[in-house]
């Protein structure tokens, strides 16, 4: 392979339209085979995998997961959780995300702008449930000021796939 694999001047606009099927197959199915993936995408197995490999070490690919269903798993309960942080309180900010890093209900989290500091995405059995975590847990942290919650009522997308065109 290429020195320049590893070359962090290298953005999107370096992916070919091969290169952009190959992520698009592999976002649909991340336990494609090589072969089933050769065949999509119209290449020969070993330029397919030489190809696919790649793009991994180019760092396009961060890694593979499988995508539970929280309801088969009796996780009914989605919510988007706005919390705020005291002011002047810096040094509660690490605390508070190394602590919600470790937590198993916080699927996502964010630093956003705007009225509130963070948003999160939680799950919980139920509602009960919800509100222990959030009373019971996340508004203890160190730092927190309030927390807002959003019951999601229906889930009408639900994707990790990034647009590719």
């Amino acid at each position: 392979m290429n020195a320049d694999i590893h070359d962090e001047s290298l953005h999107p606009s370096s992916l070919d339209r091969l290169d952009r099927r190959i992520l698009d197959a592999l976002q649909a199915n991340g336990r494609i085979s090589n072969q089933e993936l050769a065949a999509q995408v119209h290449l020969s197995p070993a330029q397919s995998n030489r190809r696919h490999k790649r793009l991994e070490a180019m760092g396009f690919i961060k890694r593979y997961e499988a995508r539970l269903d929280a309801d088969r798993l009796g996780l009914g309960v989605t919510a988007f959780v706005h919390i705020t942080m005291d002011r002047g309180q810096f040094k509660e900010v690490q605390k508070f995300q190394r602590n919600v890093g470790k937590m198993s209900q916080v699927l996502e989290c964010y630093a956003v702008t705007g009225d509130f500091d963070y948003v999160c995405k939680v799950v919980a059995r139920d509602l009960k449930a919800l509100s222990d975590f959030l009373l019971g847990t996340l508004a203890q942290l160190p730092g927190v000021n309030g927390v807002r919650s959003s019951v999601c009522l229906n889930e009408l997308k639900n994707t990790g796939a990034l647009p590719l065109d």
